[in-house]
């Protein structure tokens, strides 16, 4: 371990930590932590879509005129190319908005992470990297939102072995801190 990554594994699939640009990452599939609306945003959204190009949100127009005309539920996940990016494609997912603990917001944010993971399986990929979850605009504790993600990916591996590589990307030296130190306690 260097650093700024971290390496764990859990079955056959390693689990890295790092500090990073999701809209870098080479996986297969990076993780967008969208808004309802599929349209773009702030944080990582508005980036992927920026970097991603327009074609990104034309397949998110087409989502939300065929599937998803309310907007996407929170802990669900759609697929669309990467545009753009260097991964081929961009899962979304809508995480919670935090109100304190007590509206399902744990429940709601490993779905989020449980339905992309099952959304990338169902797909054949076999590589898949994540921002933090809710934890931006959206408030998400990120003390508790990295628990509740680690613990999901870490519970999917082990009863799914298809996946050969997750990487939880932080932009921030101290949200990378925060989830380094909960990914020794929970999968070191």
């Amino acid at each position: 371990m260097n650093g700024n990554v971290c390496e764990f594994h859990v079955g056959k699939a390693k689990i890295c930590v790092m500090q990073g640009d999701i809209t870098e990452m080479d996986t297969e599939v990076i993780v967008n932590a969208a808004n309802p609306s599929l349209m773009g945003g702030g944080g990582v959204d508005g980036a992927i879509h920026r970097k991603g190009g327009p074609k990104i949100l034309e397949e998110c127009k087409r989502i939300r005129a065929t599937e998803y005309p309310n907007g996407l539920p929170t802990g669900k996940a759609v697929i669309t190319t990467g545009g753009n990016l260097k991964a081929k494609y961009v899962i979304h997912t809508v995480g919670p908005v935090w109100q304190g603990g007590n509206h399902n917001e744990p429940e709601l944010l490993a779905e989020a992470y449980r339905n992309s993971l099952k959304l990338a399986v169902s797909k054949g990929l076999k590589t898949i990297s994540f921002p933090s979850i809710s934890t931006g605009a959206y408030g998400y504790p990120i003390e508790k939102a990295c628990r509740v993600a680690l613990t999901t990916v870490k519970k999917f591996l082990e009863n799914e072995d298809k996946l050969d590589k997750v990487v939880f990307v932080l932009f921030s030296q101290r949200d990378f801190e925060i989830y380094k130190e909960a990914a020794r306690e929970i999968l070191g």
